[in-house]
């Protein structure tokens, strides 16, 4: 079995006298493929802002290969090897596509020519074609890819990918799914968090259920959203 890679421990957020998250603990293996669901409201996207540093917790700790994040800006997460992309992508608008995926290129500080990195990573999301174009002219899936190849170029440990099929046709979700699981043949961990249930259940390997801040399951997919109270709180069973 491989070594755990992202350990959150009792990590807990309150906005206020709302408490979002609430001891929450979770082990990601390397090379793992997790699957994290929950309705709107369940504290997933404050877990990851968390976890990603977006967000300072409130209680708790989180280590990524063994090192403490805690504390630690954004920018220094990525250096370690976690990156992640976001529900609304948010490229550099006045830079070409090619532009947009050297900046984290020259971030990483990778040796060699970053031209020619960052061009490696739009073959590995098949945009190479549109390296010239401003993300004016893309569609929302070839956003899509761009963020994922943005977040490659971080060459990370863990990628969590939040929401990267919302608003996708279904041949795009597939699209997307097929560049995910190369992605993590590659040896990348990758967290999803969505809620295309048909993407999740065919991606992930162990599912995690939030509801109202707290994890409620974690498990293998057929086994977790067999559970009562997941198809209450989630799946809507009467």
């Amino acid at each position: 079995m491989s070594e755990v890679l992202l350990r959150a421990e009792g990590v807990g957020k309150r906005f206020g006298g709302f408490t979002a998250l609430q001891a929450v603990d979770l082990e990601l293996r390397a090379g793992e493929r997790l699957g994290l669901i929950g309705p709107n409201g369940s504290g997933k996207s404050t877990f990851v802002n968390c976890i990603s540093g977006d967000f300072a917790a409130h209680d708790g700790r989180v280590t990524l290969g063994g090192q403490a994040l805690n504390g630690l800006k954004p920018h220094r997460r990525a250096r370690l090897g976690l990156a992640r992309t976001f529900q609304l992508p948010q490229p550099f608008a006045s830079l070409s596509v090619l532009e947009n995926v050297r900046v984290p290129v020259l971030f990483a500080s990778q040796p060699g020519s970053a031209t020619a990195r960052a061009m490696q990573c739009l073959e590995q999301v098949e945009m190479a074609g549109k390296a010239d174009c401003l993300p004016k002219e893309l569609t929302q899936v070839e956003l899509r890819r761009l963020e994922l190849a943005r977040a490659i170029a971080l060459d990370p440990k863990l990628l969590i990918a939040d929401e990267a099929m919302a608003g996708l046709s279904n041949a795009e979700v597939d699209q997307i799914l097929a560049l995910l699981f190369r992605l993590n043949a590659a040896g990348t961990a990758i967290i999803m968090i969505e809620h295309i249930m048909r993407a999740v259940t065919a991606f992930a390997e162990r599912l995690v259920v939030f509801v109202a801040g707290r994890k409620i399951a974690d498990g293998a997919p057929r086994e977790v959203l067999a559970l009562r109270e997941v198809e209450d709180a989630y799946l809507g069973r009467q």
